[in-house]
């Protein structure tokens, strides 16, 4: 059976619901977890460079201060269920990419995400990053929508 769940989190409440669902079933099997939020890479014109240097460090705080609290989410519910939880924040453009590699650095047997559900236009013109952890990882994934 699966020892080491990935439960990748963007704080909305699809993933809130995934994360109790997910410590639920971690809980259930004896697994361990590492909870995972990917924060795009901030990139900014080179225009009056100091201007942009103190605006940059200033949002890289701020993503990273909501990262955090997106995490906490997680661990409280980990810790609430007696389940081993370690998280990690990722920068990456390509959250697919992050969250295929975290569960590969991790020993993670399984990704354990939700999916938004999108369909139509809205799938094609936004994409859906739990479709290309399908499509790319060779860890299985679990989706709960």
């Amino acid at each position: 059976m699966f020892k080491h769940i990935l439960i990748p989190t963007d704080g909305s409440e699809l993933s809130t619901n995934a994360i109790e669902k997910g410590i639920k079933f971690a809980a259930g099997i004896g697994a361990s977890v590492t909870g995972l939020n990917v924060v795009p890479n901030l990139k900014l014109l080179d225009y009056q460079l100091q201007i942009l240097e103190e605006t940059r460090q200033t949002l890289n705080e701020a993503a990273k201060s909501r990262s955090l609290a997106i995490l906490e989410v997680l661990s409280k519910a980990a810790k609430a269920a007696n389940v081993e939880c370690k998280t990690e924040m990722a920068v990456n453009d390509r959250p697919y990419r992050a969250i295929i590699d975290s569960a590969e650095k991790n020993g993670c047997d399984l990704i354990l995400m939700a999916s938004h559900g999108r369909s139509g236009v809205s799938a094609v013109l936004l994409g859906s990053e739990t479709h290309r952890v399908l499509t790319h990882s060779k860890i299985p994934v679990l989706v709960l929508r």
